[in-house]
């Protein structure tokens, strides 16, 4: 199996800026798309960011140019840099790859949708 950690949530004031990572580790065939998506109390999952193997990014028109999305492949490892963070970015925050991994009985699985379990973010003053 694999697992997706998430790092980096926390409280911090309006403008200030956070760090998210995750971590995925076990079998691992391959990872392609990876990426971050929200929740917030009361509202509908919502893309935040992603980028694909190669590098290409997509943003949710709300945090274009406040934050950035990275990975680092030879980790296993995606990041979102959150700047000029606002009280609307207050949400659950949650990591989410597309990948390829071996099952317990030596089978590949591709997954299009494997979620990390998510780390709070809370903007407030």
């Amino acid at each position: 199996q694999v697992q997706l950690v998430e790092s980096g949530g926390g409280l911090v004031q309006p403008g200030g800026s956070l760090r998210l990572s995750c971590a995925a580790s076990g079998r691992i065939l391959s990872l392609d798309t990876m990426g971050w998506y929200r929740q917030a109390p009361g509202k509908e999952r919502e893309l935040v960011a992603s980028i694909t193997r190669d590098g290409s990014t997509n943003y949710a028109d709300s945090v274009k140019g406040r934050f950035t999305i990275s990975r680092d492949n030879a980790k296993n490892a995606v990041f979102l840099h959150m700047n000029t963070l606002k009280p609307e970015d207050t949400a659950d925050y949650y990591c989410n790859v597309e990948l390829c991994y071996y099952s317990d009985h030596d089978i590949p699985i591709c997954q299009r949708d494997y979620w990390g379990k998510g780390t709070l973010v809370t903007v407030s003053s």
